[in-house]
C-alpha cells in the first residue's frame, strides 16, 4: 500500500510503519498534491485547511484518511463518500487544551485581563480591578457537550459554575437540553460557549435573534467554528452593548484580516485559533493514534473517531 505522510512527523512515524508499505512524505503543498494519487491511506493536515482539501479530491483511490483536528469542514466529505473513503478525526487529542483555553477566555473576560496587561505595558499601577465578574454561581450554557464541551463543563464546575450543556441526540442526563430547547433558554445564562461540530446545519448557529436573547451581562465564546457564528450581527451585538463580549478563538474567515472591524469590537478577545496549538503532545498523540487505525484498517477491525460523512463529525 502507498501511503502519504506529513515530513514532521516522520521522526515520530517511520519505525513503526509495515514493512511493506510504499510511504510518501510530503513536506509542502505541492509535493502533497503529487503524492495523493495513487495513495491508499494519508495523513494531510497542512496551515491552510483548502491544501489539506485539495490533495485529498486529488487522492482518488484513497480509502483512509486521517486528521489531527476534530472539524472536518476542510474535507471533500460527499466525494470522499462516493470514493468509499473512510475519515478519522483528532477528537481527543486537543481535548484538555481547547477546554482549558476556552476557561482562560472566561477569566480574561470576567476579571478584564487584557486591560491588566496594557496598564502594565504602560508601566501603570491599576488602583482598581477593571473586571469584577466571579465565576462562580454564574450560568453557563454549552452547545455542543461533546469531548471538547464536556471538559469545559467539568473544569467549569470545579469553579463552581452552573452548568447545562446542549446535545444533538436526546439523554437522561440531568442539565441536558436537546438542539430545539436551547434558544428559549439564552436568557438564563451568564456565558454562551459554543463547541458544536461545523455543518451546513450549525451554519450561523448564533444569529442576531440569540444574541439578542442573551442578557446584556453575559458573555460569548466560541471555540468551535468561525462558521457557527453570525459575525456580523455579532459585531452589530457588542458595539451596540447588547452583550458583555466575547472570547473567540476561531473567525470566519482565518487568518482574520488586519482591517477587518472583529478586531476593534468592544470587549472582544480573539486568540487566532491557538487553542488546539497551546500544547506540546499534540502530535505524539496524532501519530500514534494515525498508527492504531492504520493497523486497525489493514486488520479489517473498527476504527477510531470514525466520522460519518454524513454528518460531518
Amino acid at each position: 500500500m502507498i501511503i502519504v505522510l506529513p515530513a514532521l512527523a516522520r521522526p515520530l512515524l517511520e519505525t513503526h510503519l509495515p514493512g511493506d508499505a510504499e510511504v510518501r512524505w510530503f513536506a509542502s503543498a505541492d509535493d502533497a498534491y503529487a503524492m495523493a494519487p495513487g495513495a491508499e491511506a494519508g495523513w494531510m493536515d497542512m496551515q491552510v485547511p483548502q491544501n489539506t482539501g485539495r490533495a485529498i479530491a486529488l487522492g482518488t483511490e484513497l480509502k483512509l484518511v486521517t486528521t489531527i483536528y476534530a472539524g472536518t469542514d476542510a474535507f471533500p466529505l460527499k466525494e470522499m463518500k462516493a470514493r468509499g473513503t473512510r475519515l478519522t478525526n483528532g477528537v481527543g487529542i486537543n481535548t484538555n487544551a481547547v477546554a482549558e483555553y476556552a476557561v482562560m477566555g472566561m477569566l480574561s473576560l470576567a476579571k478584564d485581563f487584557p486591560a491588566v496587561v496594557r496598564a502594565q505595558d504602560r508601566s501603570e499601577w491599576l488602583r482598581d480591578a477593571p473586571g469584577k465578574f466571579e465565576l462562580q454561581d454564574s450560568r453557563a450554557l454549552i452547545i455542543g457537550y461533546g469531548a471538547i464541551g464536556r471538559r469545559i463543563g467539568d473544569i467549569l464546575k470545579g469553579f463552581g459554575v452552573h452548568v447545562t450543556g446542549v446535545r444533538r441526540s436526546a439523554t437522561d442526563e440531568p442539565d441536558m437540553l436537546g438542539p430545539d430547547d436551547w434558544p428559549a433558554r439564552l436568557g438564563d445564562f451568564d456565558w454562551v460557549i459554543v463547541a458544536a461540530p461545523a455543518t451546513s446545519e450549525t451554519s450561523h448557529l448564533i444569529g442576531a435573534a440569540e444574541l439578542a436573547a442573551m442578557k446584556t451581562s453575559a458573555y460569548l465564546v466560541n471555540i468551535a467554528r468561525g462558521t457557527l457564528i453570525d459575525q456580523d450581527a455579532l459585531i452589530a451585538a457588542l458595539e451596540g452593548g447588547q452583550i458583555a463580549g466575547a472570547h473567540l478563538d476561531v473567525t470566519d474567515p482565518e487568518p482574520l484580516p488586519p482591517e477587518h472591524p472583529l478586531w476593534k469590537a468592544p470587549n472582544t478577545l480573539i486568540t487566532m485559533h491557538l487553542s488546539g496549538r497551546a500544547q506540546t503532545r499534540m502530535f505524539q498523540r496524532a501519530a500514534q493514534l494515525f498508527l492504531d487505525n492504520l493497523a486497525r484498517y489493514r486488520a479489517g477491525e473498527p476504527l477510531i473517531n470514525e466520522v460519518d460523512l454524513d454528518l460531518g463529525y
